[in-house]
């Protein structure tokens, strides 16, 4: 039997060249990639010279992403942007230089070391709250705090201090900013009197200062320390004995600064709207906490202790992934998946929002907040690659045990101190940007707890 080839694949009619498709993907991008999910588990799509699919199936996912990552580079479009704002960081590069860079970095991520960040995270988070009262409050801007203060205490052991706002501020500019820009076959040069531009440039101005004076004091103190910049100027490659460049530190260090500020800052939006609209769930998650901590501040060793709130923050980012879409590779060479070939340059597209919503994989209620499905003793087992918060393949995120454990602490630290309840009862409108944020923020009612 022949093979099918992408011409064979289900597709919607184009019109235009696709550039009407191109326009919709800006206005919502994950708008146009549902109405791809009816055509089938693997669905094409032309825009101008491109050819793309989409993939919706969990197994056909990791036949791509995992036995032909070697076929697979990203989709230029997406690095070009995010270099121009983070430099050649492992989170754009390719080839033999990515090869190196994560090498030489996963020691600085692993498990072990990031549990050492772990009363860095707890300081911050608690300082942070110490300083919110009740009432209503913006979570957006209490989490781009708290988190930006533990980025910053675990990069350079210090807090930013009266510029955290405006740096987590600045991060979001930058986030919208790099997806408007996504969708244009070039970017246009700063300096131009377009919209946004200028917000952009004193983003940008901004979030250089604060890192190039940070490790321009570290060099000239010539003190090694233990947090995370101390340990990129450390790294050495095993192979060849060569340290990073002082270019590859900074980068490391923004991409480091941007992405695990805001990916973290989301999450902990989403969980703590569900928790507030689910307060069964939020009670449940509470008794847990202080059952284990008794009052005292987490650490690293609690985690394991605390499973229902681990599994309430993998329930948040299974219906509201940070990073929702926009999960693109190019086939360097002919691949055959799901008994169809797909020739060299074609864009493989992956959606969690939309694998992590499919009631396929997800068959009791897979629009319900049920952090039940995260417990070792769930009734139906959770399908590989259709729960991927963190990306699949080789180039899964490196940061992601980081985020977890920051995530957790946050969250029991929060769990100890306040109930939280909804302001109205409409639902956040989730909106993407890099991340996906609730449009227009998110304003809880907190109230203050006695000690357990």
């Amino acid at each position: 039997m022949t093979a099918l080839t992408w011409n064979d694949l289900p597709s919607h009619p184009t019109r235009w060249w696709g550039l009407p498709v191109l326009m919709a993907m800006r206005r919502d991008y994950l708008a146009v990639i549902s109405a791809q999910r009816p055509l089938g588990d693997l669905a094409a799509q032309r825009i101008l010279a491109e050819r793309a699919v989409d993939v919706f199936d969990p197994e056909l996912l990791r036949v791509i992403m995992v036995d032909h990552a070697d076929a697979l580079v990203r989709w230029a479009r997406g690095p070009e942007v995010f270099a121009e704002l983070m430099g050649q960081s492992v989170l754009v590069t390719e080839g033999p230089t990515w090869q190196r860079q994560r090498r030489m970095l996963m020691p600085a991520f692993a498990p072990r070391r990031v549990a050492g960040y772990a009363a860095l995270m707890t300081e911050a988070a608690t300082a942070g709250l110490d300083r919110v009262g009740e009432g209503e409050v913006s979570m957006d801007e209490l989490y781009s705090h708290l988190t930006m203060d533990v980025i910053s205490r675990t990069l350079f052991s210090a807090p930013i201090g009266q510029d955290t706002a405006a740096a987590a501020r600045a991060v979001q500019v930058l986030s919208e900013t790099a997806l408007a820009e996504m969708f244009w076959p070039v970017t246009l040069p700063d300096w131009l009197p377009l919209p946004g531009k200028a917000a952009k440039r004193r983003a940008s101005r901004l979030i250089h200062g604060l890192l190039a004076e940070r490790i321009a004091a570290r060099r000239a103190a010539a003190e090694p320390r233990s947090d995370l910049l101390g340990m990129l100027m450390a790294l050495r490659d095993d192979a060849t004995g060569a340290a990073l460049s002082e270019q590859e530190v900074y980068d490391q260090c923004m991409v480091s600064f941007q992405a695990g500020h805001e990916t973290g800052a989301t999450a902990l939006l989403w969980w703590s709207w569900l928790l507030a609209a689910h307060p069964e769930a939020q009670a449940r998650a509470r008794a847990e906490v202080d059952r284990v901590l008794a009052g005292r501040a987490p650490t690293s060793d609690d985690t394991s202790a605390l499973p229902f709130l681990s599994a309430t923050l993998k329930e948040a980012m299974r219906l509201y992934p940070p990073v929702a879409g926009i999960l693109t590779r190019r086939v360097t060479r002919e691949i055959t998946v799901g008994g169809v070939r797909l020739p060299a340059r074609t864009l493989v597209r992956v959606t969690p929002w939309l694998l992590h919503r499919d009631p396929r994989w997800w068959p009791d209620a897979p629009l319900a907040f049920k952090p039940e499905r995260f417990l070792p003793d769930a009734p139906h087992e959770i399908p590989r690659g259709a729960y991927i918060p963190f990306g699949l393949g080789p180039r899964v995120c490196l940061g992601q045990h980081f985020a977890v454990l920051e995530m957790t602490l946050i969250a029991a630290l929060m769990l100890q101190r306040f109930e939280l309840s909804p302001v109205g009862s409409k639902p956040p409108k989730p909106r993407m940007a890099v991340t996906l944020r609730p449009d227009g923020g998110l304003r809880l009612k907190l109230k203050a707890r006695t000690a357990p």
